[in-house]
């Protein structure tokens, strides 16, 4: 029986030329992490269940693929839990591995298991994909990459204060004009937490209170009733939800609002330290907004956090992300070791790129010159040339049938290759090589040394 072919949701095949974008965003991305002083890893694709579950929020910890037992520990099954009732311990115990949901939670569990051979600060990057059980949607897939950058064991803010810079060099070297990077501090959100009787519900609060922009301030009250939160508390959040000004009126605004709690007050005087170090160096092609109703759902974040969204002319959710996370190395063993760190969401990205007709068309070129196939004579001939284009980085090939011209020359029309070689007898007998300009349509007869030169 013939199977349909088609793939699963959520996940994508890639074409040459899409790849070929891809690689433009990574390796942009790749050379300003590299810039910054960041060290590169990689991590398995897959962690034991324990690693990852617990670190993401309730709402996370569902958005995780389990990998279903194999073998002999099926047997291990709790079918006793099954009996009970007890769905979410029984399908635990079916599975002992998950697919990784970010790249934070293994970087942590990688420093605790390697701290006596890493020399802290340690500043890392890390671009792999990871797995989500979201709904598949435009710039939301279930297979996807991050290209993250942290630096553990340090609480300096300059840290902060480098992230956006980073932030700014890369999209600046993409020419992505208007993009905002967004910020705000855990602290405040605890603050404000304190203020409206919510310390206890602070999880839920933030998580609510991360979804103002997908489903409005209406249903996020609405959310916060339903999680416990009282009326009378929510209704101390309005002056959040009106604040307006620029970035030192808001902070100045929330001041006063904060008065009373030590801890808000100090997520203001970080995010302070931040805005007039920014002020003070300049951004490039982006700007840093305060947005005191920024959360980030995700439980281990401390203090500052990051969103970046894309120029207001395209609908696309956040193209990156990240903050402050004081002690996620404390749940693997390795106490009292701050972490910071951002993520750029390379598929969101290269939406906007394509949106906006950013990629560079060159990028596009796999194939530079195509040696045309006449026979085994002249093929044998043209192999000397194709080893030397090969060797300076060239790419180059060969036809592999003698067809006829018309049809090789399609071939190289459809594939974008900008030169062509072509040789017979009389460019044998002279030792030199025809090469066709595509894109001019002009001829020119060569030594291999004037080939090289002119198509380099």
């Amino acid at each position: 029986m013939v199977s349909k072919p088609r793939i699963s949701k959520g996940t994508r095949d890639f074409s040459p030329k899409q790849l070929a974008n891809r690689d433009y965003i990574f390796s942009t991305i790749k050379s300003n992490f590299k810039k910054f002083g960041f060290q590169p890893i990689e991590t398995p694709s897959f962690e034991l269940s324990e690693t990852l579950l617990g670190k993401y929020g309730e709402e996370g910890d569902r958005l995780i693929f389990k990998i279903l037992n194999s073998g002999d520990k099926v047997k291990k099954a709790d079918l006793q839990a099954l009996t009970d009732g007890n769905l979410s311990k029984f399908s635990n115990s079916l599975t002992e591995k998950a697919l990784r949901y970010d790249l934070t939670v293994p970087f942590a569990r990688y420093v605790a298991q390697y701290q006596n051979d890493i020399v802290f600060p340690f500043k890392r990057y890390q671009i792999q994909p990871v797995w989500r059980a979201d709904r598949p949607q435009k710039g939301r897939f279930q297979e996807f990459y991050q290209c993250d950058a942290d630096v553990v064991g340090s609480k300096s803010l300059w840290q902060e204060v480098e992230f956006i810079q980073l932030y700014d060099a890369v999209f600046t070297d993409l020419n992505l004009q208007g993009v905002t990077i967004k910020i705000n501090n855990r602290k405040i959100l605890a603050g404000i937490a304190e203020l409206i009787g919510a310390q206890d519900k602070l999880i839920d609060f933030t998580v609510a209170l991360d979804k103002l922009d997908k489903i409005g301030e209406a249903k996020v009250k609405d959310e916060m009733l339903a999680k416990g939160i009282s009326a009378d508390g929510i209704s101390k959040l309005q002056p959040l939800f009106n604040l307006s000004g620029n970035f030192n009126d808001q902070l100045q605004s929330l001041k006063s609002i904060l008065k009373s709690s030590i801890e808000g007050l100090k997520g203001v005087e970080e995010l302070e330290f931040i805005a007039s170090s920014i002020n003070s160096i300049g951004l490039k092609t982006t700007s840093l907004q305060m947005d005191v109703t920024l959360a980030r759902g995700l439980n281990y974040y401390t203090g500052a956090i990051f969103e970046v969204s894309a120029p207001a002319t395209v609908q696309m959710g956040s193209i990156g992300g990240g903050g402050r996370y004081d002690d996620l190395t404390g749940i693997f063993g390795l106490k009292d070791v701050s972490g910071v760190g951002i993520s750029f969401g390379l598929d969101r990205i290269y939406l906007v790129l394509e949106e906006l007709n950013l990629f560079p068309s060159h990028k596009s070129i796999s194939t530079k010159v195509l040696f045309i196939n006449f026979g085994t004579e002249e093929s044998l001939y043209c192999l000397k040339a194709i080893a030397l284009l090969r060797s300076k980085f060239i790419a180059t090939e060969l036809y592999p049938d003698p067809a006829k011209l018309k049809k090789q020359m399609i071939y190289c029309n459809k594939r974008e290759i900008p030169f062509v070689v072509m040789v017979g007898a009389s460019e044998i007998e002279q030792n030199k090589y025809m090469l066709k300009d595509m894109l001019l349509g002009e001829q020119k007869l060569l030594t291999l040394e004037e080939l090289t030169e002119l198509v380099l």
